[in-house]
């Protein structure tokens, strides 16, 4: 063999050798796929499909069959040896119990079709105003979040980023994806985009950038609004020191049109244009921004020392583990309106400025804690984990007042709380887990605040398919919101002193994948319930109600044929203090089928979506709130989509004609909120594309 000299020249066919083996690396390396769920060619069992790859996709063609060198895998005990293995993953951390929960990549055909935000995660049905980006409340009573401690921003807590429900990566290589959805005309043009890229540093550490944007010009008059929210997440999960921590920006700029003057304008005529549509409002407007830091870092010591030569982590030991937690969080939001842009009696009151209003509140949370984690054998056995910890939580809230023109207020009203909480949990074996988990607040403004919970699930195998029961149960006692206790603003004022909330709930689930089959129960009782009554104010029920929900969903699969069905049945004790309809559907039914073999994959189907007739939420602009209003009924309306989507080799595309069904059947009640029509037909494009390093 002849050795490589630096002063030879090369001759043309080692050029031209030399070229094409680049080119050829090249595009091999750009088609590798990112979730390594094969193994030389064959699939892997044993790993949940639940990252990048479409376990039903064809083995990748290119590269597929050899074996290739891997990077060094993440070294972590939050995750087993599968999980560390893979090419790409993506989790939550609780940063109470210092544990992990797997989620998906969202790089599936499969419910590409539903592009809202507040529809994804196989939502049953929502309230809302018919415009993206405005507010937005589930028709499960049981779905329903608070963005506690900011309870004026309920309504859009499905938009918001928290340190609950950001996403982190694991990836070997660098992982982006771009997303866009454009449907309606130029001026009332509705758009999303979704940006996400992820970049390991280290094996075991990540840096992760999200972004959306939603928004819409509005199909009907002053129903513009737009919605930005950015994280940047980074996370470290080594053999004993772990983080996670990120920053956190929030905004929404909604237009609001106070819903129609008369809903005979559509359910009783026909009016052509949209915008000819008379509105409550003409430029009222609410614009509200957020900012969250925040960590949480633990060390493991372990009691017992693993023995690197069986591959033991400080999983499979006994060791105890030290933590903090930090989260700094503001919210801000502002309403403005003037009263010649006002529907005349749409506001009975102007108490500080009779002509303009310019109404401003705002919230700083500061929570810090302190714990500790025991594990007595290790993290899987019968006392997996046993954990306790205590937190200080400061909050500042920030109202104008009449009194403040006297003597203006810099510093806010503070309010300071001292918490105790402790989990627990394990598995008896595969059969069977369990957890707890426990909050109580001992001094402070929350001062006897509690919270007692437990989990468990037991789980079968027949014929190596699994099905499982889910059983949990959870008492909780509450101080009610600062703001609907102390308001005041140009349109409403109070002062309230409510009795603490409290709420037992309890819920059981049996999911038996292989036969698509999930059914639940849950059951609610709560006491001293506060709500927004018929006038928009807040109220509380004295006494005690039931809220009782029943769901099923079962999905037939045959060949390419895929009819999925959900159903929820709604009972409420007093629906002037928890509206809910008795039945809420949804049906998915698509025909999947390939158009070229490991290329081109489609569906073609329609998404419905019904709930039958009831006295559904009215929506507050000025203050934010969805409140109980006995006036008019809303539901009984069957909305469809037909969608054609498609997955490409890393791009998918959707086509979509929302609510097709508009003025060809099922009449003109298209509410969902009242006084607020739904949006009327519209064609939607929609794309979104991965890229690997």
């Amino acid at each position: 063999m002849t050795n490589y000299c630096p002063h030879k020249s090369i001759a043309p066919s080692r050029w031209l050798m030399t070229f094409a083996l680049v080119v050829w690396s090249s595009l091999s390396y750009a088609q590798m796929r990112t979730e390594d769920i094969y193994d030389r060619g064959e699939r892997r069992r044993d790993i949940p499909a639940t990252g990048i790859i479409d376990p039903d996709a064809p083995v990748d063609s290119i590269g597929g069959k050899k074996e290739r060198r891997q990077k060094r895998p993440i070294e972590s005990y939050l995750f087993v040896d599968s999980v560390r293995n893979l090419n790409a993953f993506s989790w939550r951390h609780n940063p109470y119990n210092n544990n992990v929960v797997r989620v998906d990549i969202d790089t599936m055909l499969s419910g590409f079709n539903r592009d809202y935000i507040f529809f994804q995660n196989e939502s049953i049905g929502n309230v809302y105003l018919g415009n993206l980006g405005g507010a937005v409340m589930p028709l499960n009573f049981f779905d329903r979040r608070q963005a506690s401690p900011f309870t004026f921003l309920d309504a859009y807590s499905t938009y918001l980023y928290t340190p609950d429900n950001v996403q982190y990566y694991n990836a070997r290589r660098p992982f982006s994806q771009l997303s866009f959805f454009m449907s309606g005309q130029s001026k009332r043009a509705e758009e999303q985009l979704r940006v996400l890229h992820s970049q390991n540093i280290s094996p075991s550490s990540s840096i992760n950038l999200t972004y959306r944007n939603n928004g819409t010009r509005g199909m009907y008059n002053n129903q513009k609004s737009k919605d930005k929210n950015l994280s940047i997440a980074f996370a470290h999960t080594g053999p004993r020191y772990t983080i996670h921590g990120g920053y956190i920006y929030n905004m929404g700029d909604i237009q609001e049109n106070g819903g129609l003057v008369d809903d005979r304008e559509v359910t009783d005529t026909v009016v052509d244009l949209p915008q000819n549509l008379k509105m409550n409002l003409k430029d009222a407007r609410n614009v509200f921004k957020g900012n969250t830091l925040y960590y949480t870092q633990t060390y493991g010591i372990p009691l017992v020392s693993p023995d690197s030569s069986l591959g033991e982590t400080i999983a499979d030991v006994p060791a105890v583990f030290i933590g903090n937690a930090f989260n700094f969080t503001k919210f801000r939001k502002t309403y403005t309106d003037t009263r010649s842009s006002v529907e005349e009696g749409f506001y009975q009151n102007w108490y500080v400025n009779p002509s303009q209003s310019a109404d401003s509140i705002a919230e700083h949370e500061i929570d810090v804690r302190l714990f500790a984690q025991i594990q007595p054998y290790n993290r899987n056995g019968v006392f997996g984990t046993i954990d306790g910890g205590v937190g200080f939580r400061n909050e500042s809230f920030y109202n104008f007042n009449l009194s403040d023109y006297l003597s203006p207020s810099k510093g806010g009203d503070k309010r300071n709380s001292l918490y105790v909480y402790a989990n627990a949990g394990g598995r008896v074996s595969r059969y069977l887990s369990w957890s707890g988990r426990f909050r109580y607040t001992p001094v402070g403004y929350r001062n006897q605040d509690m919270m007692i919970g437990g989990n468990i699930e037991l789980s079968a195998y027949i014929k190596n398919k699994p099905l499982s029961l889910t059983a949990d149960v959870q008492y909780g006692m509450e101080t009610p919101s600062y703001w609907d206790e102390h308001y005041f603003s140009n349109h409403y004022a109070w002062n309230n002193s409510f009795a603490k909330e409290n709420e037992t709930r309890f819920s059981v689930r049996l999911t038996v994948p292989s036969i698509g089959v999930e059914a639940g129960m849950w059951q609610s009782l709560l006491g001293n319930r506060v709500y927004y009554d018929a006038s928009g104010m807040p109220a509380q029920h004295g006494g005690t109600l039931s809220v009782t929900g029943v769901s099923l969903r079962k999905d037939f699969r045959w060949r390419g044929l895929h009819l999925n069905n959900r159903v929820l049945l709604q009972w409420s004790t007093a629906e002037e203090v928890v509206s809910v309809p008795m039945l809420s559907a949804n049906a998915t039914y698509f025909y999947e089928f390939s158009v070229v073999k490991n290329v081109l994959r489609l569906q073609l189907g329609v998404d419905a979506y019904y709930n039958t007739s009831y006295y559904g939420p009215g929506y507050n602009p000025a203050t934010m709130q969805f409140y109980n209003q006995r006036e008019v009924k809303t539901g009984n309306y069957l909305w469809m989509d037909a969608f054609l989507s498609g997955k490409w080799k890393r791009v998918r595309l959707l086509v979509k004609l929302q609510h097709f069904n508009y003025e060809l059947f099922g009449g003109r009640r298209y509410f969902q909120t009242a006084h607020y029509p739904l949006n009327r037909r519209m064609l939607k494009f929609g794309v979104s594309w991965n890229f690997y390093d």
